[in-house]
């Protein structure tokens, strides 16, 4: 599909590649992908391996194409901004899952910035998920300004974890099983079945791509070479059952103080949680262990019999939610009490416009659209989205003027309604 604006070409795409070597297509999208992290060109064996990726996942990849440029220029056949989009399962409460519209590789070069391109861009890829049925979309923003215009607020968090290992480090309990050291290699077989575990019960997580088998594994990093230092363990039950793993690395004998930094941790029991922190901490010649995904209510700091070694350097929003049918999103989760509320809705893009009275029953949720009258709360769309699973608090977002109470106390009672069964949290980018 190929639209045009002024010197300006619009072409969404799927990927696609001959024995190892992606089409024309391909090649020039993953090169402006890449240029827009500040990664370095992918070889052709990289962008090989990157492009079977994307088209595992059945990702549309959007290309905008300058059609008139100067000479010298980067080739017209690498387009000046890129965008990706697929679908994954999210989890919007334990045991339920609905497919998320998923938006990635969003890039646009500086050269051509302020031309509305990116607006156009979500748009059209959002009016497209939206025709097809999908009630949420999803993203992990590198930029945290940008997305709330689109109607997308931060839904989950996560925080980086710094663990001192030293002799102050130990549990209050002794976790079940024992862990054992594998073949990092042996991940992208054994991670799977954790993984889905852990991510049908745990509200806020998003199905992974198909790239994170190689990152996890050390086998293929973003810079496209091989990390020889990753390291795996893995977890085993009381009767034998593979129910956690940990992907990590030494940071260097020139760090201060030598440390084990955590590339990926999955646990679907506590045991497993605990027994994987507890390994961490047990290797020898290191004496801090370190995490960028740690959920914000993390079980091990409350594990410890020291809490104070576990230290929080840094919180960071991680999946940006954007509603797009408010009675099928709110309708899918489930609810731990009972009552009502009503609120409106202001949205730019028109997906979640509107009135409407959420009422909640014997764990069941019901969103009924309403004609006209007075409604509890007032709210633009980013805060819908931000809302939604529960982990934003509605009493925070009034505090802050993000949503307007009409009725008093109307936010605590939006809060009690939408307050999850488990704390939301997603160890998972894209």
């Amino acid at each position: 599909m190929s639209t045009s604006t002024h010197s300006l070409d619009f072409r969404t795409f799927q990927a696609a590649i001959t024995g190892d070597t992606p089409d024309a297509s391909t090649a020039g999208w993953l090169e402006a992908e890449f240029l827009g992290f500040h990664g370095r060109k992918p070889t052709p064996t990289h962008a090989a391996s990157v492009a079977r990726n994307i088209i595992d996942d059945g990702q549309a990849l959007t290309g905008v194409y300058d059609t008139d440029v100067p000479t010298h220029s980067l080739r017209p056949d690498i387009p000046v901004a890129t965008f990706s989009s697929f679908e994954k399962p999210l989890t919007v409460s334990p045991g339920v899952q609905m497919l998320a519209h998923l938006i990635s590789s969003v890039t646009v070069r500086a050269t051509h910035r302020r031309r509305g391109i990116l607006r156009r861009m979500m748009t059209d890829d959002l009016a497209r998920a939206a025709e097809a049925g999908l009630a949420v979309a999803a993203l992990t923003a590198s930029e945290a300004s940008i997305y709330r215009r689109f109607g997308f607020g931060a839904a989950t968090w996560v925080h980086d974890l710094a663990v001192d290992t030293d002799s102050r480090f130990a549990l209050t309990t002794t976790p079940g099983g024992y862990c054992s050291l594998v073949d990092p290699h042996d991940i992208p077989a054994i991670a799977p079945a954790v993984f889905d575990a852990f991510h049908v019960a745990q509200p806020g997580s998003i199905g992974r791509h198909a790239q994170y088998a190689d990152r996890i594994s050390g086998r293929m990093t973003e810079e496209g070479e091989e990390d020889r230092a990753r390291r795996a363990a893995v977890h085993y039950s009381d009767v034998g059952d593979v129910d956690g793993y940990v992907t990590y690395r030494f940071s260097g004998w020139e760090s201060k103080p030598h440390s084990i930094e955590v590339t990926d941790l999955v646990a679907a029991s506590r045991d497993a949680y605990l027994a994987l922190w507890q390994y961490l901490a047990s290797i020898d010649l290191s004496t801090r262990v370190t995490f960028s995904s740690g959920a914000p209510d993390d079980a091990l700091r409350w594990a410890l019999v020291d809490p104070r070694v576990l230290t929080v350097t840094n919180i960071e929003d991680r999946i940006w939610l954007r509603i797009l049918d408010p009675i099928a999103a709110f309708t899918a989760r489930t609810y731990g009490d009972e009552g009502s509320v009503s609120f409106r809705v202001t949205d730019s893009l028109g997906f979640a416009a509107g009135s409407f009275r959420l009422s909640t029953e014997a764990g069941a949720g019901q969103l009924e659209r309403l004609a006209s009258g007075s409604v509890d709360i007032e709210m633009d769309a980013w805060v819908l989205g931000a809302l939604y699973l529960g982990g934003a608090d509605a009493r925070v977002a009034a505090a802050a003027g993000a949503l307007r109470e009409v009725t008093p106390g109307a936010a605590t009672t939006m809060q009690r309604l939408l307050a999850p069964a488990v704390p939301v949290y997603s160890n998972t980018s894209f």
